[in-house]
């Protein structure tokens, strides 16, 4: 209660002891508890006093709201959660002019998605066009076979191409020269 550690109490205790005397010790021990336990009910009985006036005027409510505004953690989430709840409670009605708006928007959107499907219509078609020449070029490039007017019958075989050109040869050693001198023998170029 008054900070007391254990060296200050034995230390008072000892004081006591020889001020005292050893035959009315005990009963100034009991006089000092039976004030200390006086001072602790007057405290608490105070404390409680104060608290329950404190209840009438609403401090606790007045406490509450302060240690929400302060926590701002507690205070965020509040106030989206009461956004939340607000949202849905509203019934508002729209009035003429928020009407006559939403006309103007709902009108201007359909014709935004009328032009974007004639436009993807349009690529559509262009597309279609484009591969249906590209296919058409690529059959006029390569030449039809002319089987003649005899079923059964097989085109012609084409022409031969020109032989290959002539290759060179890597050297080869000469089989007269010694061994390890690096003496090739000359390329001959031949025709496969």
């Amino acid at each position: 209660m008054f900070g007391l550690g254990w060296s200050e109490t034995l230390l008072i205790a000892i004081v006591a002891l020889i001020v005292v005397g050893p035959k009315d010790l005990p009963g100034l021990f009991r006089q000092v508890g039976q004030f200390t336990g006086k001072a602790r009910a007057m405290a608490r009985e105070f404390s409680r006093a104060m608290e329950a006036a404190a209840d009438e005027a609403g401090v606790k409510e007045v406490e509450k709201t302060l240690r929400a505004a302060a926590n701002p953690k507690s205070f965020g989430t509040d106030a989206v959660k009461n956004a939340m709840t607000d949202s849905g409670k509203r019934n508002v009605k729209p009035g003429g002019a928020t009407q006559a708006l939403s006309k103007e928007r709902a009108e201007a959107r359909d014709r935004m998605a009328e032009g974007a499907a004639r436009k993807a219509e349009e690529r559509r078609a262009r597309e279609a066009a484009e591969a249906e020449a590209s296919d058409a070029a690529e059959m006029s490039d390569e030449p039809e076979p002319d089987f003649g007017s005899r079923p059964g019958a097989t085109p012609a075989a084409a022409p031969m191409a020109d032989p290959a050109p002539a290759r060179t040869t890597a050297p080869q050693p000469d089989p007269g020269a010694p061994a390890g001198t690096g003496q090739a023998a000359p390329q001959t170029e031949t025709q496969s």
